[in-house]
């Protein structure tokens, strides 16, 4: 998939997770974009190796010394012990639609997400995430549409199945929509598919729409 994928992180996304910033729903969005495409995960690991030069470099001299747990060489030889089972179930699930991070959250692949209509064939399932942004998989029937809006902070939508289109470009699976408070669109499933995605927010949308207004404090949107 790594070699289609057309719309990446931002640098400054990757930077951010590289240094442990980001919130949790934004840091999923991150690892399971960073699980399909090979150019932002080189990218991450560049960010990740400048990060640990500038620490090493540093010296650190007035940092003091914390004294270990009595548990912790056993918690650690107990991390290593389970290091080949998750990376054998990571193997396992290449070929699902959700990304071994996704799987982790809803405890397994599609048939394990608990959906919740949302009007007009759509459908979600938000996750259970920390507070400070959402995370939602949507569920778009092909042909389908989300309603008109715009943005009261950031929404990134990242296609896993399927595609969508906006007035803006056209996504695919592993691309990254980046939305803000300059964007308005309405995206529409791709005739052909269905689309999943993974959407995450840290503000809720702004609809057109009198409808989707309304029923937005209830769909958590």
């Amino acid at each position: 998939m790594t070699d289609k994928i057309k719309h990446h992180l931002s640098d400054d996304l990757l930077i951010a997770y590289s240094a442990g910033l980001l919130n949790e729903a934004f840091s999923l969005m991150v690892a399971t974009h960073v699980s399909l495409c090979d150019t932002c995960r080189a990218q991450l690991e560049s960010f990740d190796a400048v990060g640990g030069a500038i620490l090493e470099g540093s010296g650190l001299p007035d940092v003091p010394q914390v004294a270990m747990s009595p548990d912790a060489i056993e918690a650690i030889f107990a991390t290593i012990d389970l290091a080949p089972a998750q990376e054998s179930r990571a193997a396992r699930r290449k070929d699902d639609v959700l990304p071994a991070p996704l799987q982790d959250y809803v405890g397994g692949d599609l048939a394990a997400v608990k959906w919740r209509p949302v009007g007009m064939g759509v459908k979600q399932a938000i996750l259970p995430t920390a507070k400070g942004a959402t995370a939602r998989l949507l569920y778009i029937p092909a042909g389908a549409a989300v309603p008109d809006h715009s943005h009261n902070g950031t929404e990134l939508t990242m296609v896993l199945k399927g595609a969508f289109s906006d007035e803006y470009d056209s996504f695919g699976p592993g691309d990254v929509e980046t939305a803000d408070q300059d964007v308005t669109h309405t995206p529409v499933a791709d005739i052909s598919e269905d689309c999943i995605c993974l959407a995450v927010t840290d503000a809720p949308l702004k609809f057109k729409g009198i409808i989707p207004r309304m029923l937005q404090p209830f769909l958590r949107i």
